[in-house]
């Protein structure tokens, strides 16, 4: 039988009693853990030790968990889940936009961080087969380096569009409802959805008012078609 290897996490977290509680919780569910108190602190950990995971607290003194996060992102592919106390819906989504791969509101149940921590693994685990080139057309899509390249320039993806083109691709030609892509995505409301979905069509369709490849299924969802 194949023993699953244990999965290195860093925890970084101002809050002593929130970084130790979190750090005992995920030990006793077989997890290596490190634990940084401040952005500093915490670069000095990630030069040493590749992390399978970062848990990341926003509102830090010196430089915040959203500064982190944009400043790992543009080195390293790391998942990153933040921790805040500003939960509503536009805070989601520039967290999301930052490079964060998903976003938990504070208080929370340590039971949810742990799926949150697992789904994020097995995505991890399951993208690694996947080609990271995508083609719309003329449009060339890079997966891992989050760029899409067309004939009048190059822009970029963020992670909540990166995660949904990862899902979508691996199940072409399905349907996906706004509640599972607000699941994928980490969004509450279905107008945030349908918002996103018309960024991430500027981004890789040649007419985005005449979607040929993100294509709405009136009354349903979206689905994903390619070349």
């Amino acid at each position: 039988m194949k023993i699953e290897e244990k999965k290195h996490i860093l925890i970084v977290d101002d809050d002593d009693r929130i970084r130790e509680l979190t750090k005992e919780y995920l030990e006793n569910n077989n997890f290596y853990t490190n634990t940084a108190k401040n952005s500093e602190d915490a670069k000095n950990k990630i030069k040493l030790i590749k992390f399978d995971l970062i848990i990341l607290d926003i509102m830090m003194p010196g430089q915040n968990g959203l500064e982190l996060t944009k400043e790992i992102k543009t080195t390293s592919d790391q998942p990153i889940i933040l921790l805040t106390a500003m939960g509503g819906t536009s805070d989601r989504i520039y967290g999301l936009e930052t490079g964060a791969d998903d976003y938990l509101p504070k208080p929370f149940e340590p039971k949810e961080l742990l799926l949150r921590i697992k789904n994020i693994l097995k995505r991890v685990k399951k993208n690694k087969h996947l080609n990271p080139i995508l083609r719309f057309g003329d449009i060339r899509v890079d997966l891992e380096k989050m760029s899409i390249k067309s004939k009048t320039g190059e822009t970029k993806l963020n992670t909540a569009e990166k995660s949904l083109l990862e899902n979508m691709i691996l199940s072409v030609g399905q349907i996906f409802h706004r509640e599972q892509i607000s699941k994928i995505v980490h969004l509450t409301k279905e107008r945030a959805v349908d918002v996103m979905i018309t960024r991430l069509r500027q981004k890789i369709e040649p007419d985005p008012k005449n979607p040929k490849y993100l294509q709405t299924i009136r009354g349903n969802g979206y689905i994903l078609w390619t070349d």
